[in-house]
């Protein structure tokens, strides 16, 4: 970045309110894209930004430090609208402390549904050959109280503590209009697809959270797999995440 234009736009940031803002976002793009040249800029003025319902809620679960997964709790947020009025419970594979789990109850309170969150709640477990070395047997482990807190306002949401793929035989008779998979790793993404997709109702939604990661390949490689020979298309968005509409 030029000294000149560097100027201009620190002037407009202390000497300009009606331009400061943009003048500060314009900054923070070339500043950063010489720190990191992968990184990509969106537009400027983007209103999801805006929403200080969302990010309150979400500001509760991640403090104000650490807003790296809030595209995909918007994008979650927004898509759980599909599902309304289709029959059918709710599940997530993958808890960890509940902020996605809390919007998907948030959504579906007083529609007579059932969420059960399914989860080890003690990390990871070991990483096959097709997980790279990014994860390790016992990450992301979190505490099963805290997340029965969080969603303690949900008179329907319901624990499941176990490993994928033993854990499915608590909830063998439901079928599901969203699931929410969020397990990184390879052989429980394969196991939850193999579990849930035959249990989706039509329109139903299931939510990979993991599919667009270079360090969840193995969740990716899980769900192309999976998916080869079914009708269904995977449509992969920019949130790294990635969901199948069951037809």
């Amino acid at each position: 970045m030029k000294l000149t234009t560097a100027l201009k736009l620190l002037s407009k940031k202390f000497l300009s309110n009606k331009e400061k803002e943009y003048a500060s976002f314009v900054l923070a793009e070339k500043v950063s894209s010489v720190l990191y040249p992968k990184v990509r800029f969106s537009e400027y003025g983007r209103i999801w930004l805006e929403d200080k319902d969302f990010f309150g809620f979400y500001e509760k679960f991640h403090g104000t430090g650490n807003y790296h997964s809030a595209d995909r709790k918007y994008f979650l947020l927004n898509l759980l609208k599909l599902a309304d009025g289709l029959e059918g419970d709710l599940a997530e594979c993958g808890v960890y402390q509940g902020a996605s789990a809390w919007l998907i109850c948030n959504n579906f309170r007083n529609s007579g549904k059932r969420f059960f969150g399914l989860d080890s709640f003690e990390g990871l477990s070991m990483p096959g050959s097709f997980d790279g070395d990014y994860w390790s047997r016992g990450n992301l482990a979190a505490s099963e109280e805290v997340a029965k807190k969080n969603l303690s306002g949900f008179d329907f949401a319901e624990m499941k503590k176990g490993w994928i793929p033993e854990v499915f035989s608590s909830i063998e008779s439901k079928s599901f209009c969203f699931v929410h998979l969020d397990v990184d790793l390879h052989d429980p993404t394969i196991d939850s697809m193999r579990f849930f997709y035959p249990k989706t109702v039509t329109g139903g939604i299931i939510l990979l959270d993991d599919y667009g990661f270079a360090s969840c390949v193995g969740a990716k490689k899980a769900v192309d797999e999976f998916m080869a020979d079914k009708q269904e298309r995977i449509i992969n968005v920019p949130t790294g995440q990635a969901f199948i509409i069951r037809k």
